[in-house]
């Protein structure tokens, strides 16, 4: 029987392939074998028996056996020689079976199914093709799979399936594995860099009595002993921020953060925030480290700072270019919006037909207006600096211009890819914006912030000169990765539920 096409069906033939694979799980245990066993010693993995065997001639055999394992992805069954491919972590390797070296065992292959995991001792030749194969001596099953793998293993096409079923992605697609170990690779680089800045790993807590630190709407929890509510984190911001009170002059942390927002290609709303903080410097200084951090992990990741996104070559290479916000609405928009009142901003919006739900003032007026002619021009990296102080409450003024903040976005195409501060550390006024985020939120803005007294009270015990930096792990992932969709570079995406 040639089982080169065991693949997944659907309804009743999925079934009935389950019940078959089920009748041969009975079979094996009637013969006295544990088709689930405790343990297989590997002594070597695929690619490095490759890599030791390149240079054998075609037909020439080694002289040491090894053990190897692996799943099951290829099976040729004809008569007394078995062909069967096994993939393990990072490569696939080829093992024969001949029934006149294996005697009575052979027969028990007739039990084994694309999917399952197999354990193989034998010695190593070359085919007269000249691949590497295993000329097994013993096997073992490891683990009898009892549904079938998808599409006859030639890869998982059903996006939705991909996302709910990332597993099955990441056998039957080669290319899904490998982004996510580059995504891993990514995660060690970000650390590697901060860490030779100086920079001290540190943990916040997830469950928050207060959320902060973003304009967002949380997810709410209860605890049942402490009888109150408590909220999943949006932010780390007001945490950290406590610990450069306390002494702590560089700190990061790579977390996870949730907001009880929409799904879209570049949102989920379980996401991974880099955020890093530094004693003694303000946002020139976090524009220079998020340049550096880019360019850095680029190499690390890629080994060039060029990354393709749809079809587009974007170049991370610092430094990047640092536009007003102001000037690049002079530039899109064709209007001198730092020359205009509140009122002439306000005619214009509506003569553009701009979506707006925030407070009407003139810098919401110029973040609306930005919003929607500026950030799909935005291509190569940027920094989009100097926004109105409408735009967040925790930022310093700018030093020229009160109407505005000390803040950054930097963007590549069309996405906001981090947000940064000079971090206000005057109390006071930290105190008197917090209480008008606070009057938003009972207005009704669902993403204004609760007045934490708390915090002001750690900065009235005084807080250093600040540059602070949040940066979208996910948002990296994607444009380095070459991924258009965030659900590409998540392991396992927010999804509705199925029913």
């Amino acid at each position: 029987m040639d089982n080169k096409t065991s693949g997944q069906g659907t309804g009743q033939g999925q079934g009935r392939l389950i019940r078959e694979r089920l009748a041969k799980l009975d079979g094996i245990k009637n013969e006295g074998i544990n088709p689930y066993p405790y343990k297989y010693k590997v002594t070597k993995r695929a690619a490095k028996i490759k890599e030791e065997h390149k240079g054998l001639k075609p037909e020439e055999h080694s002289k040491k056996k090894e053990r190897v394992a692996g799943r099951i992805v290829l099976l040729r069954k004809m008569g007394k020689v078995v062909f069967m491919t096994i993939q393990d972590e990072f490569e696939k390797l080829q093992i024969y079976f001949r029934k006149e070296d294996l005697g009575d065992s052979f027969n028990l292959l007739k039990n084994f199914d694309i999917g399952d995991f197999i354990g193989v001792e034998g010695i190593i030749f070359k085919t007269k093709t000249g691949e590497i194969t295993v000329f097994a001596d013993k096997f073992e099953m490891l683990c009898k799979a009892i549904r079938p793998l998808p599409e006859k293993y030639h890869g998982l096409k059903d996006t939705e399936l991909k996302y709910r079923k990332r597993y099955l992605d990441l056998i039957v697609n080669p290319e899904s594995s490998e982004v996510f170990r580059k995504r891993i690779r990514m995660l060690k680089a970000i650390k590697d860099f901060l860490d030779r800045k100086g920079f001290m790993e540190v943990e916040t807590p997830i469950l928050h009595p207060i959320y902060g630190g973003a304009a967002a709407k949380p997810f709410t929890t209860f605890h049942n002993e402490l009888k109150t509510k408590l909220y999943l984190r949006i932010s780390p911001e007001l945490y950290l921020k406590r610990l450069i009170v306390g002494g702590f002059n560089k700190v990061y942390d790579i977390n996870k953060n949730f907001r009880n927002e929409g799904v879209d290609t570049t949102h989920n709303p379980e996401f991974t925030m880099l955020e890093a903080y530094e004693a003694y410097s303000d946002y020139n200084d976090m524009m220079k480290l998020t340049e550096e951090l880019y360019e850095y992990v680029a190499l690390k990741v890629n080994g060039t700072t060029k990354a393709k996104f749809k079809g587009v070559e974007v170049d991370f290479k610092a430094p990047w270019p640092r536009i007003k916000m102001l000037d690049c609405i002079k530039e899109h928009a064709g209007i001198d919006a730092g020359n205009l009142s509140a009122n002439e901003l306000k005619k214009f919006v509506l003569s553009k037909r701009i979506e707006f739900d925030a407070e009407h003032s003139w810098g919401n007026y110029v973040q609306a207006i930005f919003e929607h002619f500026c950030e799909d021009k935005l291509i190569q990296p940027v920094f989009i600096i100097d926004p109105p102080k409408e735009t967040t409450p925790l930022c310093k003024a700018h030093r020229k211009d009160p109407r505005l903040i000390e803040r950054f976005e930097p963007f590549c195409m069309g996405m906001e890819l981090a947000n940064a501060y000079s971090e206000l550390n005057d109390p006071l006024v930290q105190r008197k914006l917090l209480e008008d985020q606070a009057r938003q939120l009972r207005a009704g803005n669902k993403e204004a912030n609760p007045l934490d007294e708390d915090f002001i009270e750690s900065l009235e015990h005084g807080m250093p000169p600040t540059g602070g930096l949040g940066i979208g792990i996910d948002r990296m992932a994607m444009l380095l990765l070459g991924k258009e969709s965030i659900r590409d570079i998540i392991f396992f995406p927010t999804m509705k539920a199925e029913r």
